[in-house]
Parts: C-alpha cells; structure tokens; sequence
C-alpha cells in the first residue's frame, strides 16, 4: 500500500464475502482473510494503473475482454498491471458480457496473488460499493468510540492519587500492550503490563535512545517468546529534544497496531508530558525529602548527601542550600514552602508503611504522594514515607499503605507531632486498619485540672527507674496504649510476643508495681503523657 491511501478504517475482504445479501465468492487468488479493502472502483479500462490509488476491490465485467479475446496473454498482463497498481482484490462480474470467470484471469490471479471475487448475476456493482461504504462507516464509528472511551479512562486515571502509572496501566489495557515510562537516561521508572522478552524490551531501549538525537518518535519490531511479531514504539515526553535531550520517554510493545492505536497513544503522551513535566523530579524529591528531615530534627550532616545530589542533578549548585523548598507550578500545583520549621502556623506529621509487595519508588511516586496529600513536602524512602501537611489536613486512606497521622502542631513543636504520628502508625499496624488518627488532648478533660508542671516532675519521678532504658519505655507505652494486647503489641513494635512479655515484666520490677491493676496503668499513662 502506498502513501496516497486515505487513513480510513478499511474492511476486510473476509467480511465482505461473509455478507449474506452479495452473494460473492472467492474463485482464486490469495486466501488472506483480512486483505484490507479501503474503497471500490467500477473500471473498464484494459489497463487500470492510471485510475487506481491502491487498496481498492476493483469491479469490472470484462467489457474490455470480450470472450474471443480472452485466451492468451491478455488476462495476464491486465492482473500483473492490476497488482502493479496496488489494488487489494479484483471483483469480476457475471453478465452482460461473460456467463463466468475466465479461466485464464482464474488463473493468473493465482499466479500473482491477486484475490479474485466472483459478483453474481443478481447482485450489482452499486450495491457492492454501497456495502463497502456502511461497513467503513461503521467500523469508522467503532474506533471513533473506542479512541473516545479511551480518552475517558486516560483521563480519569490521570485524576487518581497515582496518575503515571494509572495512565500506563490503562494505555496497555486499550492497546493490549506493555507499556513503560523511561528516564533521560533510558532506566525503566515504571511500566504495565505483560513483560516481553528481553529481546523486545532491549530493542525498545534502542528506539528510546533514538530520541536523544531529535526525532519524537520511532517505531520497529522485535520476535515474542513464542514466535510473534510484536510492534514497537517510542515516543518523546515534553516536547522537542534540545542539545542535551533530558525528556523522558513512552514506550510501547503490542502484538498488533489499529488505526485508532495511535490516537489513543496521543492522547497518552500529552498526558503524561503533562503529569512529568512540572512535577516533582529527581533532584525535586531529594531537596523535599531533605527538607521533610531538617524540619523533624535531623542534624543537617545527615542531609548534605541529599541535598548535594539534588542540586548537582538541578543544575543549581551556585543558588545556594537554601533553596531546598519546592513550589510547583501550574495547573498541578500543590503548595508551596514560604517557612522554616521557625514560620508560624500548623502542621500534621503523616507516617506510613508500605502494605504488599507491589513496589513504586522513585520520583513519580513521590510526585503522586504530593499531589494527593496537598503537600510538595514528603519523604519517601523505600517502604517508609514521612509528610509535613501544613494546616489542619485531612488525611485519608491510601491504598496500599498503612498511615499514622499526628495532630496538627505549631512548627516549633514538629517533634512531638512525629512521635504522635509515629505511635499512630504502630497503632494502626497493630490494630490492621489503614488510618489511625492521634487526636489531641480534650479541652477540659481531667488533665486540664492538672499543673503541667506538676504533672510533668510527678511523672519523671515516677518513671526514673526507666531513665536509660528507651525501648522499656516505648514498650510500655505501645503495651498501655493497645490495652495491654501482647499480639498487637508485637506487631507494632516488631518484636515476638515472648519479647513483649519479658520486656512488661522487667518495667514491672524495675518500677516495684502490679500491672495487672487498672489504676496502676491509668496512672502511668499519664506519667508518660507528662513526663
């Protein structure tokens, strides 16, 4: 098929000789069921090239042949010129000229290869084209509402907490394909779908590195493991390449390419250039998770590493560490750093762990994490995440995660909301709930008749024979704050019930009190709310 062909939706030849009112019969030629068919052409010409754009059914009833001239070379060269064309498959008519098929063109187009459909008497030429037509038509109206409902879904799951890789798994899904979102550097950050063999996954390497020297897409193919042709396709993210091209990359590996497949790629791609390009990066997410740590207390050695990368990869060493903060841009913008721990206002610490298997790391994640939390300002480290949320924020369940969340704290105060964000992670671990909230103090309650001062050198006498000893102490704690539950307690601190139980013992003779007494636990809890 050559260029001039129109991007329709062609039919197959297969369907045309299924449908019940042509009648029509394939005498020769080749037998491939899905010859495409674009449009039909009635011709009496004795030499069909100069009318022909390719990927016709062309319809003749040999007027230009009559019966006496039909012996000899002339069917011959009229196919062999018919094939030179490009013509998809020949529909030779029955009446007014000839009662059959000529032997002689039956048996050049075996010879070339060329379908040959026997048109019977009763059905018309008219009628044949208009067949053709509806089903363009509607096969045009099914891709069309494909691509649209493609469209959806590409949308809507760019909304999700998760957007990159949502918008991957549902590209592969429309297009039965594997999908993959790679680095500048061509490091797979994420994919769905069914992993191809290494073969096709190392030539679709190959088309991405192809970017790097200006093109926005490339397109090949490469073998699956059991013997099929698979197409691929790479396409640039972010607009055209620059000297030093530090775009990411879609690529794509399907068994098979429809029209509508590339449709349904674009779409993909301008979301995705959109959900990459001012969100949370590389060197982004390192200079966050850095601030995340310093705001919690971390001594800045701790830090330099991070912020010494990140800046490195931002290209902005000469701005100095202060410039750790991140203010997104645009439409995605999800919040901006204006203060230091020192600025006023609150903050809710949020702690998470991992649930499952399923691993997302990277900057993609932590660009999802920020977006659905309302925050540039999270760490994500492996199957841990820690977020500074300013306000009051209302933190809701993640799937996949186990989340603690502290009460709202001034920022002097980061501390202490971590710790409470810390212990409500261990409660909800524990108690296997997705969400555990630590709600404040209420106002009035039996602790507002309580001199904080009071209050706090009671406790720290109290609990002196534990001074040195912090893991008797968090366990203490967890053990008090889970009722005394020896399994929950276990899984919160990660330790064997026996170990719970030998710990509680030795809090037991070091502080001289019974356990077992309710009045003993209550007044130790508030010890330890002191102290």
């Amino acid at each position: 098929m050559n260029d001039r062909v129109p991007p329709t939706a062609p039919v197959p030849l297969a369907a045309l000789l299924r449908h019940p009112a042509l009648g029509l019969r394939q005498v020769a030629g080749a037998r491939e069921t899905d010859t495409p068919v674009y449009f039909v052409h009635t011709s009496e010409m004795e030499d069909p090239v100069p009318y022909l754009l390719g990927g016709e059914l062309l319809l003749s009833a040999g007027v230009h042949c009559p019966e006496a001239a039909g012996a000899g070379t002339y069917w011959d060269r009229y196919v062999a010129r018919t094939v030179q064309a490009g013509a998809a498959a020949l529909g030779f008519g029955i009446a007014p000229v000839h009662d059959t098929v000529p032997r002689a063109l039956v048996e050049a187009c075996d010879r070339h290869g060329l379908p040959l459909v026997e048109v019977p008497r009763q059905t018309t030429f008219t009628a044949v084209a208009s067949a053709v037509w509806d089903a363009i038509a509607e096969r045009r109206h099914v891709e069309l509402r494909r691509v649209t409902e493609a469209q959806q879904s590409l949308a809507t799951a760019a909304a999700r907490p998760h957007p990159v890789p949502a918008v991957l798994r549902q590209l592969g899904q429309h297009l039965g394909a594997w999908t993959a979102l790679f680095g500048p550097d061509g490091a797979e950050l994420a994919a769905a779908g069914p992993r191809p063999p290494r073969e096709a996954r190392t030539a679709l390497g190959a088309l991405v590195t192809r970017l790097r020297s200006g093109p926005s897409s490339a397109a090949g193919r490469a073998t699956g493991a059991a013997g099929e042709e698979l197409q691929l396709a790479a396409y640039g993210l972010g607009g055209p390449a620059g000297p030093e091209d530090r775009r990411l990359a879609l690529g794509v590996c399907a068994p098979r390419r429809d029209g509508s497949d590339g449709a349904i790629v674009g779409v993909a791609v301008v979301l995705l250039s959109l959900l990459t390009a001012r969100r949370v990066v590389a060197a982004e997410a390192e200079r966050t998770a850095a601030l995340v740590r310093l705001m919690l207390g971390a001594e800045p050695a701790r830090v330099a590493g991070l912020l010494s990368r990140s800046l490195e990869q931002a290209g902005a060493a000469s701005e100095g560490p202060e410039r750790v903060g991140v203010v997104s841009e645009g439409p995605e913008r999800v919040g901006a750093v204006s203060e230091g721990p020192e600025g006023g206002g609150l903050w809710t610490v949020v702690r998470g762990r991992r649930r499952g298997r399923v691993r997302d790391d990277g900057p993609l994640a932590t660009a999802a994490f920020a977006a659905w939390l309302g925050t540039p300002l999270v760490d994500l480290d492996g199957d841990a995440l820690c977020a500074l949320v300013p306000g009051e924020g209302r933190i809701r369940a993640q799937p996949g995660w186990t989340l603690g969340v502290g009460a709202p704290v001034p920022a002097a105060e980061l501390a202490r909301g971590d710790a409470d964000a810390v212990r409500a992670l261990r409660r909800a671990v524990a108690e296997r709930v997705p969400l555990v909230r630590h709600g404040p103090a209420r106002a009035g309650g039996v602790a507002s008749l309580v001199d904080p001062d009071e209050a706090g050198a009671h406790g720290r006498a109290l609990l002196a024979p534990l001074n040195g000893a912090p893991v008797l102490l968090e366990t203490l704690r967890v053990w008090l704050s889970l009722h005394g539950g020896w399994d929950r307690t276990a899984v919160a601190l990660e330790v064997h019930r026996n170990t719970v139980r030998q710990r509680i013992a030795r809090v037991e003779a070091l502080l001289e009190v019974d356990l077992g007494d309710a009045d003993v636990r209550m007044e130790l809890w508030f010890a330890l709310k002191w102290a």
